[in-house]
């Protein structure tokens, strides 16, 4: 049985690693709800934005600037790889869309292979996040702390923008019926070339932000792109309250189960996903009848 002090770190754990996985799912979700792709090649791009991160601090020393090139940077992905493939699978069935961005991922991850090789790469914590926290209860790495509070920010922002903007009533209402709302006027495709772009910017920043947690090198998107389809199928398809949610539920679960047995730290979570699948297919906040 751990500890109790075990257990509240492994819950703040599974904050700090559910806030990051909410953030990949909500891009993931939007793209997935709104233009109907199964993006793939998420993952990658996840690790693109790590790479992102290594090379603009190895040059600059600065994570502020890292975090500003670097998004810039995803978003110019997002329109490239939006334009130049994504576009001509809208209408196409799911098989050709999961071949092709699963295909364009292994792109990404193999050129980053062969460009900085199959080793390992670290990238330095911020002098602002050294160091660690007495909570009272325990102690706790100062960065891991931040993280959350600057993920809880980034969420927040995207939920402006998703709910309190133009654009992100054109996103919802092209989740519900993007038809209609080219019936309308409205040019559909054009602001969905914003929402990919903003699902991969998403993702890279996600990537930034795990960066100087772990070992930075071209398979860690991996897990996190299953990851974010569970969190998307817990929360609900096209729902970003679902991916917020979901993905705190996948956080804690993982950490959580991880106290006690880290082997078992996935198959509960798998468990969990395939118990809602019975109870509730929709998933927590998502509509009946979607596909």
């Amino acid at each position: 049985m751990p500890s109790a002090p075990l257990l509240l770190s492994q819950a703040f754990n599974g904050l700090a690693l559910g806030t990051l996985l909410a953030l990949v799912a909500s891009g993931l979700t939007i793209i997935l709800g709104t233009l109907g792709v199964l993006n793939f090649a998420h993952g990658a791009l996840f690790m693109l934005g790590a790479y992102a991160m290594y090379v603009v601090t190895a040059q600059t020393g600065s994570f502020f600037l890292g975090i500003l090139v670097g998004a810039a940077f995803m978003l110019v992905v997002g329109v490239v790889l939006e334009r130049g493939l994504i576009r001509l699978f809208y209408g196409r069935p799911h098989e050709d869309q999961i071949l092709v961005t699963f295909g364009a991922g292994i792109v990404i991850v193999e050129g980053v292979r062969a460009l900085f090789g199959a080793n390992t790469q670290s990238v330095p914590t911020p002098s602002w996040g050294q160091g660690i926290v007495q909570l009272g209860f325990l102690f706790y790495p100062t960065y891991r702390l931040e993280l959350i509070g600057i993920v809880a920010a980034l969420l927040f922002v995207l939920y402006l923008i998703l709910y309190r903007t133009s654009i992100g009533l054109v996103v919802r209402a092209g989740i519900e019926d993007a038809r209609m709302v080219g019936i309308l006027g409205i040019n559909v495709r054009r602001s969905f070339l914003l929402v990919f772009a903003l699902g991969v910017v998403a993702a890279g920043v996600s990537g930034m932000l795990y960066a100087p947690i772990v070992s930075v090198e071209p398979d860690m998107g991996s897990s996190f792109l299953v990851e974010a389809f569970v969190v998307i199928v817990i929360g609900g398809l096209g729902s970003y309250p679902g991916a917020v949610v979901g993905g705190l539920i996948a956080g804690e679960i993982i950490s959580i189960t991880s106290a006690f047995n880290s082997a078992y730290s996935e198959v509960m979570l798998y468990a969990v996903m395939a118990l809602l699948l019975v109870l509730r297919p929709q998933g927590l906040f998502g509509s009946e009848g979607r596909v």
